[in-house]
Parts: C-alpha cells; sequence; structure tokens
C-alpha cells in the first residue's frame, strides 16, 4: 500500500535525507521518499501493518527532524 503525506516544518534537505533512509529501515516498508523541495512524503509498506508502520515512521521523524510535523 503506498501512501502520501505533506510535512510541515521540515528544514532541510539533508533531514529529508536522513529521515527517508530512517524509514526505509523499518520492518515491513517496502520503500518511501522524502522530498525537502516539495515538503512531501511518500511510503509503500504492507498494508495490514500499515497503521503500525506508521507510528514508527513518525517517532524515527521526531527523532530526526523534531519540528517536522506528518499531516495525516
Amino acid at each position: 500500500m503506498k501512501k502520501k503525506f505533506k510535512l510541515q516544518d521540515l528544514d532541510c534537505a539533508n533531514c529529508a535525507a536522513k529521515m527517508e533512509n530512517a524509514i526505509k529501515r523499518i520492518e515491513g516498508v517496502n520503500d518511501a521518499s522524502v522530498s525537502f523541495m516539495t515538503q512531501k512524503m511518500t511510503v509503500d509498506a504492507e498494508e495490514g501493518r500499515f497503521d503500525d508502520i506508521m507510528k514508527e515512521i513518525v517517532k524515527v521523524c521526531a527523532k530526526v527532524e523534531p519540528d517536522c510535523r506528518i499531516l495525516i
């Protein structure tokens, strides 16, 4: 299942790259992309576990960029 999310207050391209790499390491995530320029994130993950995976993604992103919000 692939979903797109709008990001708020993502401050730099380096942080976007770190977030993308961290998301890709989460079990159940098939692919992910985080774009600083468009302030958007795309996540392709297992459909049955998507809500649990999103909770992990929120935690990981908060560690990299505490001010960034994922608008669900």
